[in-house]
């Protein structure tokens, strides 16, 4: 077995102790890894000893080196920004939650020891959760048009709504007066479409989930869709230009962008631990079945 670290932007004193914890259970365990070159950059400003490590930093060594399991440490976003990385190359992810709420990072830092421990007697499964892919007359988001979470599409510098037309196979669905526009996968509905009043997707629905972002008619409501249907999208308003979001990178598109979203061409798969499932994730961390009024 050979484990990929991943992380971005581990700044606080007790990110690094957790991280050393990890480092130190691979070691005691006769586990290989290699980290991803960025984290491992930044850990060596505080901690040099970590020298002697190896680290990778493209998909093309993720093959090369036959990587079986990718660890990050982070939160939800971390996993987002490891999926431009992992693309297609089916190597599962174990979420550390050093973040918040953390539905994709699912092991908290508590844990570790036990997580590692499930790893590596093999008392896990392997679940797999699609993601959407961008299309666009115009080149936009490089060599990796994917989202786990979702697409959005929002206005940008002003105060005034913008309308978004969506289509589903070439016909017209709604045409959205509206701050903006969320497409998620069934993964993306815990997050921003979650805020904007989304419902909440099994993760193994296989739909697409369209929800408004301040709608100005008031009889707009989230649709839920097959995600075997392509969406496309046209936009127009009073500014030449929008916020357009795969994740948590963006880019600036205009009324001339032609976009399109379909369900990606493989899927993203997760570790889930013997004693985890989305049901139990949920209840914890939004605290459904318990009773707080005593």
């Amino acid at each position: 077995m050979k484990i990929l670290i991943y992380g971005q932007n581990l700044k606080s004193s007790e990110d690094f102790v957790y991280l050393d914890l990890l480092v130190q259970l691979l070691i005691e365990s006769n586990v290989a890894f290699v980290f991803y070159e960025p984290l491992l950059r930044e850990v060596i400003k505080t901690n040099n000893t970590y020298t002697i490590y190896n680290s990778i930093n493209t998909y093309d060594e993720i093959i090369n080196q036959k990587i079986d399991i990718a660890i990050t440490m982070g939160g939800d976003g971390t996993i987002l920004q490891s999926i431009t990385l992992l693309k297609d190359c089916n190597v599962p992810i174990l979420g550390i939650n050093l973040g918040r709420l953390g539905f994709l990072a699912s092991v908290e830092k508590s844990i570790i020891a036990h997580a590692i421990e499930q790893l590596l007697a093999h008392k896990y499964r392997v679940v797999s959760r699609s993601v959407l892919k961008l299309s666009c007359n115009k080149p936009i988001f490089g060599d990796a048009p994917i989202a786990l979470n979702d697409f959005t599409l929002n206005k940008r510098d002003t105060s005034s709504m913008i309308t978004i037309h969506i289509y589903i196979d070439d016909n017209l669905l709604n045409s959205y007066w509206a701050d903006g526009i969320i497409i998620s996968t069934p993964t993306g509905s815990t997050g921003y479409s979650l805020s904007c009043g989304g419902p909440i997707v099994f993760p193994d629905s296989k739909n697409f989930i369209i929800t408004p972002v301040a709608p100005h008619n008031l009889n707009l409501r989230p649709v839920v869709i097959p995600d075997s249907h392509i969406l496309s999208i046209r936009v127009e308003g009073r500014t030449d230009s929008f916020m357009c979001t795969l994740d948590s990178r963006y880019e600036t598109v205009t009324s001339e962008h032609h976009i399109e979203i379909s369900k990606g061409d493989f899927d993203v798969n997760f570790i889930e631990l013997e004693d985890q499932s989305f049901i139990k994730t949920i209840n914890a961390k939004l605290m459904w079945g318990l009773d707080q009024r005593n």
